[in-house]
């Protein structure tokens, strides 16, 4: 297990890629299951707890079916196992390092800093996402940050509709 840590931590610093991870079953699996829990967390700060749970579980095979797509038009297929166990994992360990954030917002002591932190937090997401892809599909650097981008907005937009205000 360390190992997998050390692999999604070397992921999400930009020196390793998806191709690195095992081609597992069981460890897509494993990292759904602590991704759903590490949302779910993380959501529940915000909302009740039947939604935090559909949230969570949408945002999880929202990361699968993107990837799936995405590999399905590229012709990548064989990569599905490696490239969605690389994205569940790094989401669950930015959005483990954003709780803290996420938290100190809700209860109010020093709004303005988590503030900032979270959105850098959302910014690492979002290149490490790309980082991702880009291994992945083996595109450029623009191209898989674009493409990143969309499924980020669409994933929102996605998230948004299932907790309306």
């Amino acid at each position: 297990m360390f190992e997998i840590i050390k692999l999604l931590f070397d992921i999400c610093l930009f020196k390793k890629g998806p191709q690195d991870l095992p081609p597992s079953v069981g460890l897509l699996r494993m990292l759904l299951v602590i991704d759903v829990i590490v949302s779910f967390s993380m959501i529940s700060m915000h909302t009740n707890l039947a939604v935090s749970l559909l949230q969570a579980i949408a945002s999880a095979l929202l990361i699968a079916g993107f990837s799936w797509f995405m590999l399905y038009l590229a012709r990548k297929w064989e990569r599905f196992y490696q490239t969605t166990s690389a994205l569940l994992g790094a989401d669950a360990l930015i959005s483990f390092f954003a709780l803290p954030g996420m938290a100190s917002m809700t209860i109010g002591i020093g709004a303005l800093l988590a503030f900032i932190i979270t959105i850098a937090l959302m910014i690492w997401h979002w290149a490490v996402t790309g980082h991702i892809i880009r291994n992945a599909l083996g595109q450029t650097w623009a191209f898989s940050l674009g493409l990143a981008f969309l499924y980020i907005m669409g994933s929102y937009q996605v998230m948004a509709l299932l907790n309306p205000p």
